[in-house]
């Protein structure tokens, strides 16, 4: 078997010892003599998965109890238009209330574009575009009266992402997490909702979670179509229809290797480590290579740098993957190299690749 250290943005790699347990179960689960992935949602094997993830989720995040766990599906393209259908006060023409959003890349900026649409009354607190999303905006005032703040915690296209999170006083944060979902530990203090999809750091494509502030519900309005309400999701467990049992499956298996693992405090040490091995090998090339994010932002997941002398680029992607470094080039809209080390990126890969920048840098520098 021939595995390859895969630095894709996502769909991304998934941890070894996972992946052999789901090929050891998939066609008899547990002596069922049946895959999961042809078993009723509402069974008894299931329900024991699906309320075990729910639970293993709340404990190693330490979710406080007045919040609500929802798996859905759409990506977080879909709750780029839920969130303001749901918490604003100005959708179809209303007058009262306002969104807040931080714009740094490419996701908030779709997330901006949804309230637009559907005309809600938002305002651009701050940005980071003069510079092409290459650091994370501070130093701004937050407006009083705001119906939420959202903002994108990691940024996979530019590889900036929030050290902090901003703390409004009179409102709460809504985050897109998408990229840096359980990667480390959240403090719940200021956030009132956080959305990611599962596809970077906890399981395979096609699964959203949604950890909701139970206040929001009194916000929905009685017009809303059933499937867009998170109450419905809320209510019913995230079982008002068919959930994605495969991905909560897998998610459940992941998140037991994340306890394994020593929980969010340890699994954010390892990926601390896993990055600085890049960073240094950027740091230390006489500005052979040059990053992107300005270092006080730069990224834990997605490390984004070009090489000064572009015309090298190619041999140096080819090369890479000669050495079963796969998935590195970068977005088109900043170019040069990405390489994303989500939570089941081993250790050894980071230093193979930061091996490989510097023997490249030698003979290339």
């Amino acid at each position: 078997m021939k595995r390859v250290y895969n630095f894709s943005p996502g769909p991304a790699t998934l941890p070894l010892e996972v992946l052999e347990q789901v090929k050891d179960e998939l066609l008899d689960y547990q002596n069922t003599g049946m895959s999961i992935i042809e078993m009723s949602h509402r069974g008894s094997v299931f329900s024991k998965i699906h309320e075990e993830s729910m639970e293993l989720l709340r404990k190693i995040a330490k979710i406080p109890e007045n919040f609500d766990i929802l798996y859905m599906t759409g990506g977080a393209s879909t709750q780029f238009a839920l969130v303001p259908l749901n918490l604003t006060g100005n959708r179809f023409n209303q007058k009262s209330g306002k969104a807040g959003y931080i714009n740094t890349g490419t996701w908030s900026k779709k997330a901006i574009q949804e309230a637009k649409i559907l005309n809600v009354n938002y305002e651009i607190i701050a940005s980071s575009e003069d510079k092409n999303f290459s650091y994370i905006p501070k130093n701004y005032k937050i407006p009083s009266g705001l119906d939420y703040l959202h903002i994108t915690s990691n940024n996979t296209i530019f590889g900036t992402q929030y050290k902090e999170f901003p703390k409004p006083q009179d409102t709460k944060l809504i985050i897109d997490m998408s990229s840096d979902f359980i990667s480390k530990p959240i403090d719940w203090t200021h956030i009132g909702l956080v959305y990611a999809g599962l596809q970077k750091n906890a399981g395979p494509s096609g699964m959203t979670v949604v950890i909701i502030d139970k206040e929001y519900y009194k916000r929905e309005y009685e017009f809303l179509p059933t499937m867009f309400r998170y109450s419905t999701f809320g209510e019913s467990k995230s079982l008002y229809n068919t959930p994605p049992t495969f991905q909560i499956y897998i998610f459940n298996l992941i998140l037991k290797w994340i306890e394994k693992k020593g929980g969010l405090e340890e699994i954010h040490k390892i990926n601390q480590r896993k990055a600085q091995y890049i960073y240094d090998a950027i740091d230390q090339s006489n500005g052979f290579y040059i990053g992107h994010a300005e270092k006080e932002d730069r990224s834990l997941m997605n490390i984004t740098f070009r090489l000064k002398n572009e015309s090298l680029q190619d041999e140096f992607l080819n090369k890479a993957k000669e050495n079963d470094l796969v998935n590195l080039k970068g977005h088109r809209s900043v170019g040069g190299i990405r390489a994303s080390v989500y939570n089941a990126m081993p250790e050894e890969g980071c230093k193979v690749l930061a091996e490989f920048m510097i023997d490249f840098y030698k003979k290339h520098g």
